[in-house]
């Protein structure tokens, strides 16, 4: 059963946007500055999402003068997996029960 923190991280991750902050962040640390010509998103839509991957846990930032740099942080994704890998393994040991009628 998924933790109401799953749930929550799934929901967050869920976003077209902010899943493909997380596919860009997870191959090197970058800047807003990056992340809104990487994605197209204007400024103040990346910020809004970035704030939500930040308060959820799943990045780390970072000032650098007047930049703000944003890191993954593998561990939570990790973490989100290794549950779903359970969920699966259950299935595949439980695949032939069946509860009768």
């Amino acid at each position: 059963m998924l933790t109401s923190v799953e749930t929550e991280l799934l929901r967050v991750l869920s976003d077209p946007l902010r899943l493909q902050i997380v596919t860009l962040l997870a191959r090197e640390t970058l800047c807003t500055t990056h992340l809104v010509a990487e994605t197209g998103a204007r400024q103040t839509n990346l910020s809004n999402h970035l704030r939500v991957l930040r308060d959820a846990g799943v990045v780390d930032t970072e000032p650098c003068g007047r930049f703000t740099y944003y890191r993954l942080r593998p561990e939570v994704l990790e973490s989100l997996a290794g549950t779903f890998a359970e969920l699966a393994a259950d299935a595949r040991a439980n695949g032939q029960r069946k509860r009768s009628c």
